[in-house]
């Protein structure tokens, strides 16, 4: 009897000793799952850990919690998964609702399917049941399209289907190489809106662009910058040629560039400029055109020619020009045509309909159907053409006038 006594005496003991143990450890582990916990219109979230590693003592200002092997799920209100997050060790710091986690691996969702692979080496982890926080070197990579998103801080907020890496960032793709302040990315449409401080570098074409804000469309393969945007395109690593604008849009599939709003495209060689309100550049066949009033300037030779409209091979160094033509030299010589083609290599010009030569000194002018020769040399020869019109030539003294024909 008196054993079965003592028995039952150290069996109550024990009891009270284990529920003394777990209340103490109920309170901190209450406070770290309550991450995984919080609900937000139905839906769902899960924390998945082992036993902390190691307890707090009861006089730390913060409660501080490591657990092994945690995973952090959320799911939507019709149970699909929005994100999972895994580590190989969390810490958890109840008044700061943040886990930093060692080693994290996660997934972000969208429609029940992976959009977005997310690690780092170290990351403080944060969640609120509608978005998802990390910090630390983050490397984000859309397994559909081979997308890789480098930089300090992610944010994704699934219920606007928006995915924002910031702070240093660094993208990457078999197209394209970005740095800036910041990515948006929305994962359905596959669009990306980098902004700060933007250079992007196209592999094919060989191209940068600087700008402060640029719209990547992924599946279309373009890249639409909607602020002034400058551009430099390369052969070899080297500039040829530069262009800027107040916008621009560039096909990488069809390598086609257009320039919109104040636009100009600078050639290295020779040193031309050609200016308009827009412009597209085929930097396949490096064909420069344009439907508007364009200005062509050739800087050496101190030599302008306007017209409505034009088109510039770059290769061949040959400029077409259309539309009341109008062409003037540095001595003030000038000549106006229909069209005109002008060949930048020998600054010979080729000009038709209507055409008309004016010389300062000697003060003198031709008119015909067609003029040849070199403006800024001042050595023109005009024809009548071959319906037979006559050349008019207009001599002007300094005190009169004197018509031949």
């Amino acid at each position: 009897m008196l054993q079965q006594k003592s028995k039952k005496r150290r069996t109550k003991s024990e009891d009270r000793k284990i529920f003394l143990v777990l209340s103490s450890l109920f309170p901190l582990l209450s406070s770290f799952l309550v991450i995984g916990l919080v609900a937000c219109g139905g839906s769902q979230s899960q924390v998945a850990t082992k036993t902390p590693s190691e307890t707090p003592s009861p006089g730390e200002k913060e409660s501080n919690l490591t657990f092994s092997d945690v995973t952090l799920e959320q799911a939507d209100e019709v149970g699909r998964p929005v994100w999972k997050v895994r580590a190989k060790k969390a810490k958890y710091t109840k008044e700061k609702q943040i886990g930093e986690a060692e080693t994290p691996y996660g997934e972000l969702y969208q429609d029940g399917k992976v959009v977005y692979q997310v690690q780092a080496q170290t990351a403080d982890i944060a969640q609120d049941g509608k978005q998802l926080f990390l910090k630390g070197k983050i490397i984000a990579t859309d397994p559909r399209n081979g997308v890789v998103l480098q930089g300090n801080e992610l944010e994704w907020r699934p219920k606007e289907d928006l995915l924002i890496v910031r702070n240093q960032l660094n993208g990457t793709h078999k197209q394209l190489q970005a740095i800036a302040q910041e990515a948006r990315v929305t994962t359905r449409s596959e669009r990306v809106e980098f902004s700060g401080g933007v250079v992007a570098n196209s592999l094919e074409p060989q191209m940068q662009m600087r700008t402060e804000h640029l719209i990547w469309r992924i599946k279309e393969e373009k890249l639409i910058g909607d602020r002034p945007v400058q551009m430099d395109r390369y052969k070899n690593n080297q500039i040829t040629d530069r262009g800027r604008g107040d916008a621009a849009e560039v096909n990488m599939k069809t390598k086609i560039a257009t320039i919109k709003k104040n636009a100009q495209i600078e050639l290295l060689d020779p040193p031309v400029q050609i200016a308009s309100n827009s412009m597209t550049w085929n930097l396949n066949t490096e064909t420069v055109t344009t439907n508007s009033p364009v200005r062509v300037f050739h800087r050496a030779e101190n030599l302008l020619v306007t017209a409505k409209g034009g088109e510039m091979k770059i290769p061949q160094k040959t400029v077409y020009l259309t539309g009341n033509v109008y062409g003037v030299g540095q001595r003030r010589q000038s000549l106006k045509s229909n069209t005109l083609t002008w060949y930048l290599d020998n600054q010979l010009v080729e000009a038709q309909g209507n055409v008309l030569y004016r010389q300062v000194d000697p003060p003198f002018a031709f008119t015909g159907e067609k003029a040849s020769g070199n403006l800024q040399a001042e050595t023109i020869v005009v024809t009548g053409g071959s319906s037979g019109n006559k050349v008019v030539t207009e001599i002007i003294p300094q005190e009169g006038k004197v018509k031949s024909q």
